[in-house]
């Protein structure tokens, strides 16, 4: 899989991709990530990328004519729809989350782009596939959610971690049971009974329990989704 990041900081990126999981999927094929530096594609001798709004207001905003020729040179012609999206860092997206990762996964070429300043001009969005959203909150730019979303993608392609692993992990479907290790008893907190116990039906019957019961807890929503 490739995934191409559309940003103003592709300095940004160097040390979160080049450390863990991220770095061992690059170091054996499973994923290719590049960066497209958006000020390549600028206007002008300076590089314009960037401009005030019309309407008046403050900060700046990103050119449409210079994000489309962005978007045009990294997609992949021969890819059809199915197989290449190009989704928009943007607090109108619809909020990211697990099953969104899961379909992210399967494509062969993922375009991700950095918003950044004040915003981009709204026309973009006749050039894109999704907007996404991490969260309700506001970032300087795109390129720590776009993080989350390389990370959280890479992680699911085949290869990355060993086999069954993700079949536990939380969201899949509901928040993962409590885990514990050495120290048997540490002031006074002790690990459950049933772990220690050699039985793995009832462990797993545990496990299985646990992640129910702290799902409806902290996340009900996640359940009636089912």
């Amino acid at each position: 899989m490739k995934i191409s990041i559309l940003t103003l900081f592709p300095e940004m990126f160097e040390g979160p991709f080049n450390e863990s999981i991220i770095k061992r999927a690059k170091e054996r094929k499973i994923v290719e990530i590049s960066f497209v530096n958006i000020r390549d594609f600028g206007i002008g001798k300076h590089k314009q990328v960037d401009d005030t709004p019309y309407g008046g207001g403050k900060g700046m905003v990103l050119k449409v004519d210079v994000l489309e020729k962005a978007i045009e040179k990294t997609r992949d012609k021969k890819l059809s729809s199915r197989e290449e999206k190009v989704i928009l860092m943007g607090a109108h997206g619809k909020t990211y989350n697990q099953k969104a990762a899961q379909k992210y996964s399967k494509l062969k070429h993922l375009i991700i782009i950095c918003g950044h300043y004040e915003g981009f001009d709204e026309r973009i969005k006749e050039f894109i596939d999704e907007e996404v959203s991490v969260g309700d909150f506001i970032l300087t730019g795109g390129e720590i959610p776009a993080m989350l979303i390389a990370d959280s993608v890479t992680r699911l392609l085949k290869g990355t971690i060993s086999e069954g692993s993700l079949d536990t992990e939380s969201f899949s479907p509901y928040l993962e049971y409590p885990q514990y290790t050495k120290p048997q008893k540490f002031k006074n907190l002790t690990v459950p009974g049933v772990l220690l116990s050699g039985d793995h039906k009832k462990i797993e019957d545990w496990r299985k329990n646990e992640s129910l019961k702290i799902t409806k807890k902290l996340r009900p929503d996640l359940i009636e989704k089912e």
